[in-house]
């Protein structure tokens, strides 16, 4: 085969363009393969890779091979470090900023109140080493509402004197709305009404009786407690022990408006020592001033002056007074506001006729002591009081009369009285606790706490030609919880030859009442 002289003469230079045409092609296509062209392909371990184009060899005569750039450091170290790679977090610096401007905004947005006891502080600190001022004025109050409701069923069983009004009756006891605080470090208050119909004698429409109604400031140097308004007379150990911690469904003879008064408004300073087995009351306070009223326009208001102190030569601190001996005394002076005195008293129930009355008779006052005992040794409790009240009477000589009760309780479940030591109104008993309450469940049941009780007290007001009553009461409280318990007394009330005005009677009431409070 013949080949024109002018292809011989270009077949080196056309295999020469071949060559560099292949030599290109093959550099795309190792540039595409390489790691800087895909992030996606992982490197290959052990030995280099190197390109085919880095092997070929065009001819002799030509020109030698170009070699690939090598990849940024930083993406190098992306690409084959062995630790993971961690992503920035902007959000947090971010989050940081704004709650750090967040804070300073609700710092600098109200003006600082300025410190107007920095004096007293720097005084307590340097001379007082047991702690730190601290000024609370900026303090609110922290409010709790609370209720009471106490239902009764009392029916006269037997009374063998036919002129006794012995009439059987259902009420609401007590039904009262409370709401009480604390705040600013040292103050704590109270405000409770009595809603029931009949709040008290002599009132035969339906008011708010008004019960308690007081501030009172703490920590006071020296005499620690400072209260004003209206509230219980520090006088009594049971007449200062709250209605829903008393075990009966009415407290003793003697007690309640016989010589112990009830709340009246006043003031008074209530002090305890470190250990708190010794507390001291005293206060000043309007004498019988009525609860529905509140109020008296007349130039003699009639003062009360009372004072009563407690100790507490034992006390079990282990078993949190379990077992304790409870010791008192007091004394309260009453100088009345129109100069009439009157003693008398119910069998201990609410409603039902006085089987003891003295009547009104001229007196300007009338002092009464009394003594205070009670022991709690473990579900074994026994309370007593005694009373001796002289009357400065007008026109007459003096008069002396006097009263006491006695009772015990014993839980059959084991539980024991709760006594507070330095409680609302000072040295008092709390409320009961079951070991377990009273429940009823497809899974089980609860017997709550089961006590039984017994109870004799005394009043003798024959100085005052008025003669004797005597009653015992003997019953069970049944606790479903430390606020609900359902009770049941048998009272038998009796009076002696002389007695005004039914003279000498004998009867028997069942009370029962059912409890709660919130």
């Amino acid at each position: 085969m013949l080949i024109p002289t002018t292809w011989r003469h270009c077949e080196p230079r056309r295999r020469a363009s071949l060559l560099r045409a292949w030599w290109i092609l093959l550099l795309a296509l190792g540039g595409a393969l390489s790691p800087h062209a895909s992030e996606a392909d992982e490197p290959t371990t052990g030995a280099p890779v190197t390109s085919s184009l880095l092997l070929a060899q065009a001819s002799e005569d030509e020109e030698p091979a170009l070699q690939p750039l090598p990849p940024p450091a930083d993406v190098m170290d992306q690409e084959f470090s062995t630790q993971p790679y961690n992503m920035p977090t902007p959000i947090d610096s971010d989050l940081k900023n704004i709650l750090g401007r967040l804070d300073a905004l609700e710092k600098g947005g109200a003006p600082k109140k300025p410190d107007v006891n920095a004096d007293l502080k720097k005084e307590f600190d340097e001379n007082d080493g047991t702690g730190t001022w601290v000024d609370l004025s900026g303090d609110k109050w922290a409010v709790k509402l609370g209720g009471h409701m106490q239902l009764d069923s009392i029916n006269w069983a037997d009374v063998e004197n036919p002129p006794v009004p012995a009439y059987n009756y259902v009420e609401f006891r007590r039904l009262r709305l409370m709401a009480d605080g604390v705040g600013y470090g040292v103050y704590d208050f109270r405000i409770q009404i009595d809603i029931e119909p009949e709040g008290e004698d002599n009132v035969t429409t339906p008011v708010t009786v008004i019960k308690d109604a007081y501030l009172t400031m703490n920590e006071i140097p020296l005499i620690d407690r400072w209260r004003i308004g209206n509230f219980f007379v520090p006088f009594s150990l049971e007449q200062v022990t709250n209605d829903t911690n008393n075990i009966f469904l009415e407290r003793s003879i003697p007690t309640q408006g016989i010589f112990a008064a009830d709340r009246e408004v006043g003031m008074a300073v209530y002090t305890v020592n470190d250990a708190k087995d010794f507390t001291y009351t005293t206060g000043l306070f309007i004498d019988s001033l009525s609860e529905a009223t509140k109020e008296r326009i007349d130039g003699n208001q009639g003062q009360r002056i009372s004072n009563r102190i407690t100790y507490l030569p034992y006390y079990d601190e282990p078993s949190n007074g379990r077992y304790l001996v409870h010791t008192g005394a007091g004394v309260l002076y009453t100088h009345d506001q129109d100069q009439l005195a009157r003693f008398r008293a119910r069998p201990q129930i609410h409603e039902g006729p006085f089987l003891i009355d003295t009547g009104n008779f001229p007196a300007r006052s009338y002092t009464t002591g009394n003594i205070e005992l009670a022991t709690v040794w473990g579900p074994l409790s026994v309370q007593s009081e005694m009373f001796l009240s002289n009357v400065d009477r007008i026109n007459d000589d003096a008069a002396t009369i006097s009263g006491a009760y006695v009772y015990c309780s014993y839980f059959l479940t084991g539980e024991n009285r709760i006594y507070e030591r330095y409680g609302q109104h000072g040295a008092q008993f709390g409320r009961n606790v079951p070991f377990s309450n009273f429940f009823l469940t497809p899974g089980g049941c609860g017997p709550g706490a089961w006590e039984l009780k017994a109870r004799w007290s005394n009043l003798t007001v024959t100085q005052l030609d008025s003669g004797q009553y005597n009653d015992f009461t003997f019953g069970f409280n049944w606790y479903w919880s430390d606020r609900v318990r359902t009770m049941f007394d048998w009272i038998h009330p009796v009076t002696r030859y002389g007695t005004t005005p039914y003279g000498p009677t004998t009867s028997d009431i069942i009370g029962m009442r059912f409890d709660f409070n919130f």
